[in-house]
C-alpha cells in the first residue's frame, strides 16, 4: 500500500471513529460522548496510548504550529502556545483576533513547561517528534495528547486534535470545505488531466542549512496531490519522501513548469537574495516564463493545518490559473 494510501485509509478510519462519537462531542453544552455530563471526561485514543480529557476542555496549550492552526480552525483559543524560532509572534495569517491573548510558552523546541504549569492547563496537545522525552512531564500538569509526527498526516492529526477538543462536528464541516476548494481549484485548471500536465515545484531557503526541494510526503505535498498536479522528477528522488536539500550551487534542480519559493529565516541570511539574483536561478524556465512565485513560509511550510490550506489553494489558484 503507498504512503497516500495509508494516510487516506487511516483518515477514513479516524472520521468513522470521530463520527461514532460526533452525538456527544461537540462543542455546545450536552452530554459528552460517553454520555456523561458536561464537565466530565472521556478518553481519546493516541500515538501514546488511551488518553482521559475533559468533554468540553477550557485551557488548552498547544506546543507547536500544526496544534495552533487546529485549535484556531477549530474556534478554540488555547491560553497558551509556543512559536517558532525565527516568528516575532504567533503564526501570522491567522486572524490577530483569534490569537490576541494567548502565552508565549517559548518557542517549539524548547517550550517552557513552568510557564505552561502556571497556565493550569486542563489539556496540551503536540507530538512525538517534537516532545516525546517531556511528555510524562507534560502529562503529570495536564491531559496531554500527542500524535506521533507533523507534517504529511496533517489530516489524521487534525482528526485527532477535534476528537480531544471535542469539535467533531465542526472538524467534518472544515474537511467538506477544504475538499470542494480543492475541486474548485482542480477545475480551474481544466480538470484532473489537465491539472496532471503541469508540474510543480517548492522550493524553500533556509537559513543556516542547505536549500530544501520538496518531495511528495510532506504538508505542501499533499496539497499539490489533492489538486492533481504532477511533481519534477526531483520530488521522488528524496530518500524519505520529503525532501532533497541541495548547496547553492544546484538551486537550478528545483525547476519545474512552476515554482513556488520562500525562506525560513532571513532572505539575506538563507540564500535567497543571492540565488534569485543568481544565473542559475534566471535560467530556470519557470522563471524565464514568469512562473516563479514568491510566497509565505509560514502559511506553506509551517502552519501544517487547514486554516493555512485554505489560503494556500487561493494562491495557488490565483498562480497556477496565470498566463
Amino acid at each position: 500500500m503507498t504512503p497516500i494510501r495509508r494516510r487516506t485509509l487511516t483518515a477514513l478510519v479516524l472520521a468513522a471513529a470521530l463520527g461514532l462519537s460526533a452525538c456527544g462531542s461537540d462543542s455546545g453544552p450536552g452530554p459528552g460522548p460517553d454520555g456523561g455530563a458536561p464537565g466530565g471526561t472521556r478518553v481519546v485514543e493516541t500515538a501514546n496510548g488511551d488518553v482521559e480529557v475533559p468533554n468540553d476542555p477550557e485551557r488548552v496549550v498547544v506546543l507547536d504550529t500544526a496544534e495552533l492552526d487546529s485549535a484556531v480552525t477549530l474556534g478554540v483559543r488555547p491560553v497558551g502556545s509556543t512559536r517558532s524560532d525565527v516568528a516575532s509572534g504567533f503564526l501570522a495569517y491567522l486572524p490577530r483576533e483569534k490569537v490576541e491573548g494567548i502565552e508565549d510558552v517559548g518557542t517549539i523546541a524548547a517550550p517552557n513547561l513552568e510557564r505552561i504549569a502556571a497556565l493550569r492547563p486542563d489539556l496540551i496537545l503536540g507530538s512525538n517528534i517534537r516532545d516525546k522525552d517531556r511528555y510524562d512531564e507534560l502529562s503529570k500538569i495536564a491531559p496531554t495528547v500527542f500524535t506521533e509526527t507533523t507534517g504529511a498526516p496533517w489530516k489524521e492529526n487534525f482528526l485527532l486534535h477535534a476528537d480531544a477538543l471535542g469539535r467533531a462536528d465542526e472538524a467534518r464541516k472544515v474537511v467538506a470545505a477544504y475538499e470542494r476548494k480543492a475541486r474548485e481549484v482542480t477545475e480551474a485548471l481544466g480538470g484532473p488531466e489537465k491539472a496532471k500536465e503541469t508540474t510543480v515545484s517548492v522550493v524553500r531557503f533556509v537559513e543556516g542549512a542547505d536549500t530544501r526541494i520538496y518531495g511528495r510526503e510532506n504538508y505542501i505535498g499533499t496539497i499539490l496531490a489533492d489538486i492533481g498536479v504532477d511533481r519534477p522528477a526531483i520530488a521522488d528522488e528524496a530518500p524519505d519522501g520529503f525532501s532533497v536539500d541541495v548547496s547553492p550551487e544546484k538551486v537550478d534542480q528545483g525547476d519545474a513548469d512552476v515554482v513556488f519559493y520562500t525562506s525560513y529565516g532571513d532572505p539575506a541570511k538563507s540564500g535567497e537574495e543571492e540565488a534569485v539574483g543568481g544565473p542559475l536561478w534566471k535560467g530556470m524556465e519557470a522563471v524565464r516564463n514568469g512562473r516563479a512565485f514568491r510566497v509565505d513560509d509560514e502559511t506553506w511550510i509551517q502552519g501544517i493545518g487547514y486554516t493555512a490550506a485554505g489560503t494556500i489553494l487561493d494562491e495557488m489558484k490565483g498562480h497556477l490559473t496565470r498566463g
